[in-house]
């Protein structure tokens, strides 16, 4: 019998309000387990469910499809449920696979669905005869029709393979379906490395320390495994944040100095921004800029929680001419890079959307350099991983605005870095 807190009872109706309430399934994953009482493990677990639902649902779909009549698909609520069911028998070695259709049985009847149990209880059943044949269907779909393989968009697979052949494509693709590394960066406004690795010994915090030719030492970590991050004091204090490595590089290209004046023109929710006070060892000018008001109380939070004292929020572009030291455009752009960590993302990206970002993102760097001093630095940056957002747009600006130069650019390449996607060009203005 399953009980009130059962992990597969919380992902079936998270996975039920997507679509519906217009949250990302993070934040009604995240809402659901704040009042559940579960262990670590079911936690984990119930994440796992959902995330892994979404990531595959175009593979789920299909074997669904393979076993329904005429085609039609199952109300909502029930695709829901033989997704669940599906995703634990074939992606999930750690669950019996009887016991996950049982369990998707009673979660029907449970849910109002007992006419329709039989249904759910004989399309698992069947899948659970035909396994080992199933396995080998969805390892050659992999080569064979790779978007379907790895439940990704067709389009978006056809241009990594454009742009990156098929083997680089199909690592990408693997790295994009699989759970997300957790990443700190010490915050030396308040501490140092050394006295965070012991508090978080303390506190059951296990890490690694990372290194990458950007980061250099005592910078970076893993987080291996840890508490809920709000419990531990180490966070609430503000000795660290959470940020993917591949962030910091932008802020490295910027190289703010103490006692300049520097734009972060995109700053929410204000990770590369607090990176840029470190950098100014909070003394400066710096303005955290963002054109949605609503976003700027994230930046405050965050400057308050890691004692940036540098930074002043804003959402009106009103600045004079040759204000700023260095500037950053963080740009809005497609996230293609950091697919991995936003698991709708790969459902809502459109192929138009490039090409309508392209236009926001020349229009925000040609705004920057209007406030940017003579002999200043402009760094544009993306989570992108499409040419025509990164190296394309900068080399149109570049001829458009001929009194900048390139001085460096670099794209983070998941399957060759090992962290998210990322571009970073550093531009100079003439004097």
């Amino acid at each position: 019998m399953l009980h009130a807190q059962n992990p597969r009872q919380i992902a079936a109706r998270v996975l039920s309000q997507r679509g519906t309430s217009g949250e990302f399934t993070e934040n009604l994953l995240e809402i659901a387990l704040a009042t559940a009482r579960l262990s670590p493990a079911d936690r984990g677990l119930c994440q796992e469910l959902v995330y892994g639902v979404v990531r595959w649902q175009a593979t789920l779909d299909r074997l669904i499809a393979r076993k329904t009549n005429s085609g039609r698909e199952p109300r909502p609520a029930l695709m829901n449920l033989l997704r669940l069911g599906l995703y634990q028998i074939f992606w999930l070695d750690r669950i019996p696979p009887h016991a996950a259709v049982n369990e998707m049985v009673e979660l029907a009847k449970l849910s109002g669905y007992v006419s329709q149990a039989g249904l759910i209880n004989a399309i698992l059943r069947g899948y659970l005869r035909e396994f080992e044949s199933v396995k080998k269907i969805l390892a050659d779909m992999k080569v064979s029709q790779p978007a379907l393989g790895w439940s990704q968009p067709d389009w978006l697979v056809e241009r990594w393979r454009k742009n990156y052949g098929d083997e680089k494509t199909r690592a990408l693709l693997e790295w994009n379906n699989t759970p997300p590394k957790t990443f700190a960066r010490v915050n030396t406004l308040k501490t140092d490395a050394g006295k965070l690795v012991e508090r978080w010994r303390e506190e059951n915090v296990e890490y690694d320390f990372i290194t990458r030719d950007w980061t250099g030492e005592n910078l970076a970590f893993e987080l291996k495994s840890h508490p809920p991050l709000n419990s531990l004091g180490s966070f609430r204090d503000g000795w660290f944040y959470i940020q993917d490595p591949s962030t910091l590089l932008a802020v490295r290209e910027l190289g703010a100095q103490p006692g300049e004046t520097i734009l972060d023109l995109c700053a929410a929710p204000g990770g590369k921004a607090m990176f840029i006070a470190q950098h100014m060892d909070n003394h400066g000018r710096l303005v955290a800029h963002d054109a949605f008001a609503d976003r700027l109380k994230l930046i405050q939070e965050n400057c308050k929680r890691l004692s940036v004292t540098c930074a002043e929020v804003t959402s009106t572009f009103n600045f004079q001419p040759a204000t700023f030291n260095r500037i950053l455009v963080d740009a809005p752009c497609s996230n293609s890079g950091v697919m991995r960590r936003r698991v709708d993302l790969r459902w809502l990206i459109q192929p138009h959307e490039i090409e309508r970002l392209r236009g926001t993102q020349l229009t925000l760097l040609k705004q920057a350099a209007t406030v940017l001093k003579p002999g200043g630095v402009l760094v544009y940056s993306t989570c992108s991983l499409e040419p025509e957002e990164n190296s394309q747009l900068v080399k149109q600006f570049l001829s458009e605005c001929p009194n900048f130069k390139l001085e460096t650019e670099r794209q983070l390449l998941p399957f060759a870095d090992n962290v998210d996607g990322a571009y970073v060009a550093r531009l100079k203005l003439s004097n």
